[in-house]
């Protein structure tokens, strides 16, 4: 069902430890921040959702890896504990919610070879880099998504992205479509509207 907003309030956060141990090979991410880019990101889309990430476990070395994409840095990678502590640019402590949240269509044991393909493609866009004009085509594309409007070609994201979107290309590598409208641009709180994603548990920051 879709996720409702009063969670951040109704769902008790858990600590670190918990929520290390309850993460799987593709969660999701849910943030409500008040940064200023978080900020903009909520105005265009009239809702509490900031930013979105996804997580994978790599138990041989007994971490749990975190990939976003932020402006100005592009798509990196950083524990699941410095996520939590704080933002892209060092703001601790972390300036919001955090919402462990599951898509139903990752949890089958069927999927343990799609799942590869699609930490293949979120590890292979690590280090992407945004220029200054990337930066600024991103920021008009969530403008224009405030008022729903359809983009021209030349507007749409190329190897740039917003967090939301390369969230979604990492769901498309394994076949998962996130229902969006179409028009501005996939946004985090597109994520909590898909039926399919369900919330596990708050996170403690």
């Amino acid at each position: 069902m879709t996720i409702d907003p009063a969670v951040l309030i109704t769902l008790r956060p858990q600590p670190y430890a918990a929520i290390r141990a309850a993460v799987r090979d593709g969660d999701i991410l849910l943030c409500s921040a008040t940064d200023m880019f978080s900020r903009l990101i909520r105005w265009a889309t009239k809702s509490p959702w900031s930013h979105v990430a996804i997580a994978f476990r790599m138990d041989d070395i007994d971490r749990v890896m975190v990939l976003e994409c932020v402006e100005k840095l592009g798509v990196r990678a950083v524990p699941l504990s410095s996520f939590i502590a704080r933002t892209s640019n060092g703001t601790e402590p972390y300036p919001g919610k955090i919402l462990l949240a599951r898509h139903r269509g990752m949890g089958a044991k069927a999927r343990r070879k799609p799942m590869k393909k699609m930490a293949g493609f979120a590890f292979d866009r690590l280090g992407d880099r945004f220029s200054h004009v990337e930066t600024l085509r991103i920021a008009l594309r969530i403008v224009l998504g405030r008022f729903r409007k359809r983009l021209h070609p030349s507007l749409g994201p190329r190897n740039e992205f917003i967090c939301s979107e390369y969230l979604a290309r990492c769901f498309e590598a394994v076949g998962v479509k996130i229902p969006w409208d179409g028009l501005g641009f996939i946004a985090p709180a597109d994520f909590a509207s898909d039926p399919r994603v369900d919330a596990v548990a708050q996170i403690q920051t």
